[in-house]
């Protein structure tokens, strides 16, 4: 039974530190993000099986791991407001071609970022920029002006046969 709490502390350890590092640290993994990511393992080993090795031991703590994985993904799925305390939500960093400085810094995304985000849409003015919005996986999403604001999946808006003289 210990070391169903010992994972369940690490495992809750982790979630939240992740959680407080922010959704930019995740969309594109430098080489030291990743590096840090891969010894979290490593450090906090030790701390949920203690001294016990044993193949029982490794067992119910991997057991204990995928029941709290499945419960998180369960709480995330059937309560909003879970998602958005594990997973976050979206942040507008440009509206109507203006950084929005604040959000920009809270979220430590440089205009360059932002920048590298237009030239892959295809921009090259901030001016042509309507939103642009750090998603929750850390991904920026450019949304151009002009462009039709439908939801995705939602059918085309209907067409005015009385402007095609039908």
């Amino acid at each position: 039974m210990d070391i169903v709490l010992r994972i369940t502390v690490v495992y809750l350890f982790v979630l939240v530190g992740l959680r407080i590092l922010g959704k930019r640290e995740f969309g594109q993994l430098s080489p030291l993000e990743l590096v840090s990511l891969l010894m979290i393992p490593e450090v906090v080993s030790q701390a949920m099986v203690g001294s016990d090795y044993s193949l029982t031991t490794g067992l119910a703590g991997l057991a204990t791991l995928l029941v709290l994985v499945f419960l998180t993904s369960l709480l995330v799925q059937r309560f909003e407001s879970v998602e958005h305390l594990i997973a976050g939500q979206p942040t507008v960093l440009v509206r109507d071609g203006e950084f929005i400085a604040r959000a920009m810094n809270r979220m430590r995304v440089t205009p360059e970022e932002v920048f590298t985000e237009m030239r892959k849409a295809g921009m090259e003015q901030l001016a042509e920029v309507k939103w642009a919005i750090l998603e929750p996986d850390g991904s920026i999403a450019i949304v151009a002006r002009g462009e039709p604001q439908s939801a995705p999946g939602a059918p085309p808006p209907p067409r005015d046969e009385r402007k095609k003289g039908i």
